[in-house]
């Protein structure tokens, strides 16, 4: 049997469904949307899932918990002042690094349906499996990334069937849980791992692990005791333990692990570039400064702030610069040696965000 072909981050842009007949079609298309037809009407986060190029809304009791084989569109709806007349958005569409093109290319379409059936208004974000956006992540209390989905067959079942599984626990602010291979490898000394066994659940708390990812840890260890009636033990060790072994042992016995792994990513300069098809031809040029008094309305902007890229388009930018932004943002993460997980977010003149705005202090 075929396996499906699995996520290429070079895909994972939505920049080239920007002409006036597409913009037709999908205002077209989002109408008759089931999906959309509540979205947006209240102040909160919706969730759905892209199931066999249907937009599937996602259970409220899952929100926070995303399959590495799947992919999402997540709205989040909020008023930027208690008293504004209209809700603002931003709308996310979540790739799991072993959706399917099928899947991460409808939720790229589908997030761009969303955007016209609210009026073009939502700020529009890509998110990468494992490299969420600081905006992405303060939506829920904690994260959950595990493995499995629509297309790999997940299912839950009972702990006397478990394959045992490793958790990793990290974050200082907004704590993430994500299952990582079962190897020596995995881990390291600045975090929290769990050998969930089924009915034996082992966790480790690394010499250098923060308070918050402790208690993340053992909140989960009793999630997981509750899910399943109590039956299991749970088992907690520090690094240096002498009676461990049962967690090593799943490693083939107690070895050195790496020392803690930053949580940021190194401090990089950061770049502004005008997007201008003025001359007759599309050209990217670099601004003398990094300051928000260089954008101009008649063009489109990419701003490397070094956690994320934006791409900001002008009121009176011209078609082409509103359709390639996306698209030269990701070329430019290719040509830059720059990590192409980065969140790349497209922002439009007057519906600026504060992580934008805060972007360029």
């Amino acid at each position: 049997m075929l396996k499906p072909r699995k996520f290429n981050i070079e895909d994972s842009n939505i920049a080239n469904l920007g002409s006036d007949l597409e913009k037709k079609v999908r205002l077209n298309a989002a109408q008759g949307e089931e999906a959309w037809h509540e979205a947006g009407k209240k102040i909160g986060i919706e969730i759905w899932r892209i199931e066999k190029f249907k937009v599937v809304p996602w259970p409220k009791e899952e929100y926070g918990r995303f399959y590495s084989g799947d992919s999402y569109i997540v709205l989040r709806t909020y008023k930027q002042t208690p008293d504004a007349e209209k809700f603002s958005f931003d709308v996310h569409f979540w790739i799991g690094t072993e959706s399917t093109q099928d899947e991460y290319g409808t939720a790229a379409y589908k997030t761009v349906e969303l955007d016209d059936y609210l009026g073009g208004d939502p700020v529009q974000h890509r998110e990468i499996c494992g490299h969420e956006s600081p905006l992405f992540l303060t939506y829920f209390k904690h994260v959950h990334l595990m493995k499995g989905g629509m297309e790999t067959g997940f299912k839950h079942v009972e702990p006397k069937e478990y394959k045992p599984r490793l958790l990793h626990i990290k974050g200082k602010k907004n704590v993430v849980v994500r299952e990582v291979p079962m190897k020596l490898e995995s881990l390291n000394s600045g975090d929290v791992f769990i050998v969930d066994a089924g009915l034996d659940i082992y966790m480790l708390n690394g010499k250098q692990a923060g308070a918050m990812e402790k208690m993340k840890g053992a909140e989960l260890c009793r999630a997981i005791d509750d899910e399943r009636g109590g039956k299991p033990i749970v088992h907690v060790f520090e690094e240096d333990d002498k009676d461990a072994e049962k967690f090593w042992s799943y490693f083939g016995g107690k070895a050195p692990i790496h020392e803690a792994i930053p949580d940021t990513l190194p401090a990089v300069e950061k770049k502004l570039f005008r997007l201008s098809d003025e001359t007759g031809k599309m050209q990217m040029v670099e601004c003398k400064k990094v300051a928000r008094d260089q954008l101009e309305s008649k063009d489109a902007f990419i701003l490397d702030a070094g956690y994320e890229v934006f791409v900001w388009v002008g009121k009176g930018a011209s078609k082409e610069e509103k359709a390639k932004g996306l698209a030269y943002a990701t070329d430019y993460l290719f040509k830059n040696n720059r990590p192409k997980t980065l969140p790349i977010s497209r922002i439009l003149e007057g519906g600026e965000s504060d992580t934008f705005l805060a972007a360029f202090n």
